[in-house]
């Protein structure tokens, strides 16, 4: 049997962690995350706040029109509605031709975001930063596979869930740094997919997929990065897609670190 002085020490262990302040082995990570304090809801299902906080980038690629062609549906897992990327304007693979990104623009910050594909080979991206691009891509498995950080890592696909079901990513991502004008320090990250740890101060060194694809993708073959921070950014080719529970907190990471500090 436990002493009254052990059992006083478990009952504070439970009491600090309800509060959230003990000290966590992993970051709090994966589906159904609520959003940490600070930070900012980009999608909830809501047609409302799809129009207020999303417009579509008008890249060289653009090929659709205001106000956005998007849907929010009902969750085909759970209650509640998401939002679906649906736009006729990108049938055929025409990537560029209807991405939707955020109004506002970050540099550092942490994100969380879950998505469901509804059909196999269906295919969609998370650009940070409108610029580097996380996978998202069913049945692909290479560099330029899911969850990958395209052609700079090896998709872990062994962290997807499959079609038909929520998958999440949780990124810290700090913007490249600049000094006088050049790049001193690469972009970098850090990502849990679906709560496994797959990429770890990963740095990133170009856009890829030319102008089409992000800011910058044009610039001297997608190496010359610019000091401009950028929106977040979800891809559209024509593939049913799903997105829910989005947000994201601004952060300042003074040090090359993304490692998850909640």
């Amino acid at each position: 049997m436990m002493n009254s002085k052990q059992s006083n020490l478990i009952a504070l262990f439970l009491i600090v962690g309800a509060l959230g302040n003990w000290p966590m082995a992993s970051a709090d990570v994966g589906v159904g995350v609520r959003p940490v304090p600070g930070a900012e809801v980009l999608i909830d299902g809501s047609r409302k706040l799809l129009e207020e906080k999303w417009t579509y980038w008008e890249g060289p690629g653009f090929k659709s029109s205001l106000p956005i062609k998007w849907k929010t549906v009902d969750d085909p897992v759970d209650k509640g509605t998401v939002v679906m990327t649906d736009d006729r304007a990108a049938d055929g693979g025409k990537y560029g031709a209807a991405d939707i990104v955020t109004k506002k623009l970050y540099r550092d910050f942490r994100l969380h975001i879950e998505f469901l594909i509804m059909n196999p080979g269906g295919n969609s991206g998370v650009y940070l930063q409108n610029r580097y691009e996380i996978q998202v891509f069913d049945g692909d498995k290479t560099k330029h596979g899911m969850g990958a950080v395209i052609n700079e890592t090896e998709s872990p696909y062994h962290a997807y869930k499959g079609v038909g079901k929520w998958n999440t990513y949780d990124i810290t991502f700090r913007a490249a740094r600049f000094v006088d004008g050049k790049r001193v320090e690469k972009a970098m990250l850090t990502m849990y997919f679906n709560g496994v740890k797959v990429h770890s101060n990963q740095t990133i060194n170009q856009v890829w997929g030319g102008p089409r694809s992000g800011i910058d993708g044009g610039n001297d073959g997608g190496k010359g990065i610019t000091d401009t921070p950028g929106g977040l950014k979800l891809q559209c080719e024509g593939h049913d897609v799903r997105y829910r529970n989005a947000w994201i907190k601004e952060l300042d990471l003074k040090q090359a670190d993304t490692d998850f500090k909640e």
